[in-house]
């Protein structure tokens, strides 16, 4: 029996914190005599857990019996699922929804819920019927329903938990709650839901503040009801921040409510994970906004956690701050003991539709994968890793082909296994991420990402944008401001310059609290929307000594339209004219000071400003200030008010202005690396580097202006990384630095994977040290193994 604890931001199994690899296989859509070559394929590919949604729709019979031990049928049986990855070693992470979404008709939900109860379908904006097949969360015949299932399911996989001597080491509770209202603009506005709305506001504002922020008396249910599902334009603003607000605490509730339901069926002492939505197009600029629906639901509560969903296809220079931030703003909203978890981590070649658009090149999935293990991810679950066919419904519904699922007899097409079992070329390269990761996943499990001092800043209020009006103007103009302002900066380049300029950093959410280990700089891309409470934050922070680099305009009002000034009154500066880009327009830029450059720089918008700060920048039609450098006591602010362009030296400099040095360093002149670390609490530490660029790039590399390598120069591959080994003991030795990969060691031998036309691996020991080929070079207690090699054949180093 094991025991499966959330502890310090690590998965601690048995008393030893563990990385889960993991891939999803359905086993509703697999004979039964297939399931044990896709586990096995699993396992040669590098997993040790598996993960499956479970879905009600196919479980529950026309009888209203539910069928989870395959009595019915072989597909149904989820148990003799579960037993077979036992048998085969390998772990298992349970999805049983209730909604499930994966392709499913009805996303997972029984048909015959919507029968029996057919106001749980939403009404909508101005009392139109909701276009999904969502439900209102908090009906109490939904919850009732969900509740009957989970009376079913959680027994099943309660027997088969890790602390009964089973495979389930954590289940996740119901599946991208509130992404179906969100991407269709349709909140869910039912008479039970407006009157309970009603009851939060007056419990948050008052009858009268509950009544001047929506245009309507509470206590009037279908005046109150009106009013929410056609906003007044007076009230627009005010109303749908309120809404969001509220549909955060109703989140919140279901999840609760759903735990409980778990826990009373039997599943306690694993994690419970809740699944967060976002990405789409290849991009993660979207992704906050689902950390922003339901970060209230996992924030602080004990043995559970969120995991995030990643569809970002390839991974170059336009989305790798994209991945690194999504990560970073996911770890702002964790307590201490929550660690990063990847519940859908895109893993196929991206032919979801069987049309040829797209093929994402097979090194994608290795570059990902190598990216958010650096960044602490410690589950990772490969989403679709195998395919399989969709069963037909027990019951014909008439829709056309009366499957489960609406993708045809056939599903995961894209996979890295196939339908039929056959693999893709995504397969091999699923296999080397995870197999690089495996050697050193013990190292990447009680490993922390090192920072260089600064944090971008979280608003999760910038993202309570899912929901807008048709008609409404004033929210229509504000979601646009925030989409082009907030998080990574506009055109992303805040983010991008940071992170390819050779920086390392977390987010902290500047709705709460900062941490006690806040880093004293922090850059948030800012916009004209900032919430008082954040704006008198970082007023705190620059009064007491801490810096700021500000990129975007100046804050002048709070999110429900109120004016608020008060970081701008702060810094002494105020908003002095706007100049666009446009037809007839070309704004542009020079610098002053360290800022100074060799030409003026075309931007696409400059916020003229004034006050008594240096500038920094100077628009050159008006010849007013757009960026400038404020001291508060002693603190300091830059105030970079136009879209510079993502030039690294730029914003390298403004970070030195800051005081901020990067630990790691390159010199490379192509852009394209990212450089980041980790250390575990015994000090062992990896460097990660990864070339997201089209081509190969050489560079050196210093730590801490130390040379690496004896200042031997390195050359990474385009659209590859490497995890170096540094201070790792190996029994009695220490591997003191390497240019080679770490595949496996134990106390009397490392076996290592050379990376470069000529490798070294430097160790610290009095022992005897033999290669099985290369030379090997005695210093006192420093042994230098040279080897060159073109085939990167693995080497095996033995100490004697």
């Amino acid at each position: 029996m094991s025991t499966v604890l959330l502890e310090d931001r690590r998965i601690v199994i048995d008393g030893r914190p563990q990385l889960l690899l993991c891939g999803e296989v359905h086993y509703f859509r697999l004979t039964r005599a297939d399931w044990a070559d896709r586990l096995d394929r699993l396992r040669e590919c590098g997993g040790d857990t598996v993960a499956t949604y479970v879905p009600w729709l196919w479980h529950e019979l026309p009888d209203g019996s539910i069928d989870l031990t395959g009595r019915t049928h072989e597909q149904r049986d989820l148990a003799g699922f579960l037993d077979l990855a036992h048998q085969r070693g390998l772990r298992a992470v349970v999805r049983p929804g209730p909604f499930i979404m994966a392709e499913v008709k009805n996303e997972g939900i029984p048909y015959r819920v919507y029968e029996q109860h057919p106001h749980l379908l939403p009404t909508t904006w101005d009392g139109a019927p909701i276009s999904t097949r969502t439900v209102d969360y908090l009906a109490p015949e939904f919850l009732a329903a969900a509740d009957a299932w989970y009376a079913q399911v959680m027994p099943v996989i309660a027997d088969r938990l890790a602390g009964r001597g089973g495979p389930v080491v954590a289940v996740q509770l119901d599946n991208e709650i509130g992404m179906l209202s969100w991407v269709t603009n349709s909140p869910d506005l039912t008479d039970g839901l407006c009157a309970d709305l009603a009851r939060w506001a007056v419990d948050r504002y008052g009858k009268d503040g509950a009544t001047q922020r929506v245009g309507a008396d509470p206590t009037d249910p279908r005046a109150w009801a009106t009013a929410l599902r056609t906003p007044a334009e007076q009230q627009s603003l005010a109303l749908h921040d309120d809404l969001g607000r509220y549909m955060r605490d109703r989140y919140r509730r279901y999840v609760a409510a759903l735990r409980d339901s778990a826990e009373r069926h039997g599943v306690r002492g694993v994690p419970m994970l809740v699944n967060v939505h976002g990405t789409g197009g290849g991009r993660g600029r979207t992704f906050p906004v689902g950390i922003s629906q339901l970060f209230e639901s996992y924030r602080g509560q004990p043995q559970l956690t969120s995991g995030s969903d990643y569809y970002l296809g390839d991974l170059t220079v336009t989305n790798v701050a994209d991945l690194y931030v999504s990560n970073a703003f996911l770890a702002a909203t964790h307590g201490p003991d929550q660690p990063l978890t990847c519940l859908e981590f895109e893993a196929g070649n991206g032919d979801y539709g069987e049309d040829l658009t797209v093929l994402y090149p097979p090194e994608a999935t290795e570059l990902k994968t190598r990216l958010c293990v650096a960044q602490g991810n410690r589950l990772l679950n490969l989403y679709l890793f195998a395919g399989g066919h969709n069963p037909p419904l027990a019951e014909p519904v008439g829709d056309g082909n009366d499957r489960i699922a609406f993708t045809g007899e056939r599903h995961g097409f894209a996979a890295p296994v196939d339908p039929e079992g056959r693999l893709n070329s995504t397969y091999d390269a699923a296999r080397r991420a995870l197999h690089a990761v495996r050697g050193v996943a013990d190292l990447l499990a009680d490993g922390d990402e090192e920072h260089d001092g600064l944090a971008l800043g979280f608003v999760p209020d910038h993202y309570l944008t899912e929901y807008a009006h048709p008609a409404s103007t004033a929210r229509t103009a504000q979601v646009s401001e925030l989409e082009r302002f907030r998080g990574m900066g506009s055109r992303d380049v805040l983010a991008r310059a940071l992170l390819l300029g050779g920086f390392s950093f977390p987010a902290v959410n500047l709705q709460s609290p900062p941490p006690a280990d806040a880093p004293p700089v922090i850059a948030l891309a800012s916009a004209p929307t900032l919430g008082a409470d954040v704006q008198r934050r970082l007023v705190d922070h620059l009064r007491a000594g801490g810096r700021l680099l500000l990129h975007g305009p100046l804050p002048e009002r709070d999110h429900d339209g109120t004016p608020c000034t008060l970081l701008a009154d702060t810094l002494g500066v105020t908003a002095d004219g706007w100049m666009e880009g446009g037809l007839h327009y070309f704004p542009s830029v020079v610098g002053r000071d360290w800022a100074a450059g060799p030409a003026e720089v075309r931007v696409g918008y400059a916020q003229l400003l004034a006050g008594a700060g240096e500038p920094l920048l100077v628009e050159v039609g008006s010849g007013r200030p757009c960026a400038m450098e404020v001291a508060v006591g002693t603190g300091r602010a830059l105030i970079i008010a136009a879209d510079y362009p993502c030039h690294l030296g730029f914003w390298r400099a403004a970070l030195d202005r800051l005081g901020v040095r990067r630990r790691l360093r390159h010199d490379a002149d192509e852009p394209g690396l990212v450089l980041t670390s980790t250390v575990d609490r015994a000090g062992q530490r990896l460097l990660h580097l990864l070339n997201v660029a089209p081509s190969a790039i050489e560079f050196g590399l210093r730590h801490r202006d130390r040379p690496l390598l004896s200042g031997r120069r390195l050359r990474i591959p385009a659209r590859t990384g490497l995890m170096l080994p540094a201070d790792v003991r190996v029994g009695t030795a220490t591997l003191v630095e390497t240019s080679c990969e770490l595949l496996s060691r134990s106390d009397h031998e490392v076996l290592l994977r050379p990376t470069q036309a000529e490798d070294v691996a430097v160790f610290a020991t009095d022992r005897k040290v033999r290669a099985d080929r290369g030379e090997v070079h005695v210093d006192g207690a420093t042994v230098t193994v040279t080897i060159r090699s073109a085939d990167h054949a693995p080497l095996r180093v033995a100490f004697v």
